[in-house]
């Protein structure tokens, strides 16, 4: 399992730099909401689910774009401490994406992202090997994201955030899709698609095969404090479960177990262990917490 873990990820995604704004309540539309706190710290679905990954035991490399700034130098600088190989970061003109998100006590989250240099992410200079692993997002757009699906000659993940419509031919292509119930619901051609993870909240998660269920898993008992990284942790985790082997229950309890260990974490990029922590049974990998999350997209 450890050696397996250890298999080529790379993940082509956004990299933003996150302004969270932590409050009691969220803020009604029109409404302003006082008491806040402010912190400012490294995100981005790309960059999340590449730190995810390096910190449960993978090889990951990541492939985006930041701005020539501070905020740019700064999120490089956090990937490459939590492991992850940042030879494919470019250094653009335009400034490095931000993410505004509120949240509120109970973990909830509104979010407003401004891309900047993840506008530009490509693929070229990256070339891709069969046996290595290419997990994509959304807020890269879907045409970037259908064009390394083109190029890459193998193992092919794409988590559809956010939602918008897919062509026929990436749900083809894609050997994983990972969605939540509401994202699931808006995507009727993933019905077409091969493997697709769907994770729904205290209810756990599942996995259609060909439009089948193949296989479910419980939610685990968490205590949230924040869900913004939550979902990047499931992706990543899954990703490397199912590269690893690991039969399609096992892979979503796995990933249902670290995304339970991320809402308890107050950062886009949580602490996480090696993925064969997350094996354990329930007692030894999330210890006792008092609500219920399921680490889903």
């Amino acid at each position: 399992m450890n050696e397996s873990s250890r298999r080529a990820l790379t993940v082509l995604g956004s990299i933003n730099m996150d302004l969270i704004a932590t409050a009691d309540r969220l803020p009604a539309a029109g409404e302003t909401v006082g008491g806040g706190v402010l912190s400012r710290q490294p995100g981005g679905k790309g960059a999340n689910q590449a730190v995810a990954a390096a910190r449960l035991g993978g090889s990951v490399r990541m492939v985006g774009a930041v701005g020539d700034d501070d905020a740019g130098r700064q999120l490089i600088a956090a990937l490459a401490e939590a492991g992850v190989d940042v030879a494919g970061v470019a250094v653009r003109e335009e400034p490095t994406g931000t993410a505004l998100i509120a949240v509120d006590r109970r973990g909830e989250n509104q979010i407003v992202v401004c891309p900047g240099a993840n506008a530009g992410v490509t693929m070229d200079g990256v070339s891709l090997g069969e046996d290595e692993a290419l997990l994509c997002q959304l807020e890269i757009g879907v045409e970037a994201v259908l064009e390394a699906a083109r190029r890459h000659p193998g193992y092919f993940a794409l988590n559809a955030a956010p939602a918008e419509r897919l062509p026929a031919e990436l749900v083809r292509r894609c050997d994983l899709v990972i969605v939540n119930e509401t994202e699931y619901a808006l995507l009727p051609e993933l019905s077409e698609a091969r493997l697709v993870a769907v994770t729904y909240g205290e209810q756990g998660s599942a996995l259609y095969e060909d439009g089948r269920l193949a296989a479910r898993a419980a939610a685990q008992s968490a205590r949230v404090v924040n869900t913004i990284g939550a979902g990047d942790a499931f992706c990543a985790a899954l990703v490397l479960a199912l590269r690893a082997g690991l039969a399609h229950e096992e892979a979503l309890a796995a990933a249902n177990a670290v995304g339970a260990h991320a809402v308890g974490d107050p950062s886009s990029q949580p602490k996480l262990s090696p993925l064969e922590h997350y094996l354990e049974p329930r007692s030894a990998v999330i210890g006792s917490r008092d609500a219920s999350a399921d680490g889903g997209s």
